[in-house]
């Protein structure tokens, strides 16, 4: 008997994602047409830029195909397809823009409760998502993967392997980064 954790998650694609196991060409094209859009935004927040984010878009459906085995059906199709191009964004952006540092930053005391955290609530998203974009790279990615992805900092962690205080640290100080932009932006609206 299967533990709650160890159930097989009922995909409604479940038809082409066996397709997929065989390397049927139609069962390929119609996945690709469901999540293209959706895996594209996800490598495009990571990486912020078009020509790499299909690149990586690209790569990670061929992976998938070629991996399909490895895919367990635990979890929604789109969540293991999602957590590839996460993996494979991260990776570009780590060979072409930085090296990343995994154990250059302590651990801080994390703080939700300041003022200017509600006023991050509050404010335009889209205007948000683009000061986001604005970011350093190592700023961008720990905020898209947090505030847009939905990841949370064990998951992070995982990804980034790094300690969960890390993940909590680097977004704590990417968070105070874009409420520095916030208010900057503020002020120049009073300003004109």
């Amino acid at each position: 008997m299967n533990t709650e954790s160890e159930k097989i998650f009922e995909n409604i694609h479940q038809e082409l994602i066996d397709g997929l196991k065989e390397s049927n060409k139609y069962a390929q094209t119609k996945i690709y047409k469901l999540y293209y859009k959706a895996m594209y935004n996800t490598a495009l927040r990571i990486l912020n830029d078009r020509t790499e984010a299909e690149d990586v878009m690209q790569e990670s459906f061929l992976k998938a195909f070629q991996r399909i085995d490895n895919y367990s059906g635990t979890g929604s199709f789109g969540s293991w397809l999602k957590r590839i191009v996460v993996n494979n964004s991260i990776d570009a952006l780590c060979k072409s823009k930085f090296n990343l540092s995994l154990s250059e930053i302590g651990d801080v005391e994390f703080d939700d409760s300041n003022e200017n955290y509600i006023e991050i609530l509050n404010y335009k998203v889209d205007e948000i998502k683009k000061m986001i974009f604005n970011l350093s790279d190592n700023h961008r990615m720990i905020l898209s993967l947090y505030l847009l992805e939905g990841y949370d900092h064990e998951e992070i962690s995982q990804i980034l392997d790094i300690s969960y205080n890390t993940s909590r640290t680097r977004y704590s100080r990417a968070r105070k980064k874009l409420l520095q932009l916030i208010e900057n932006e503020k002020v120049n609206e009073l300003i004109n």
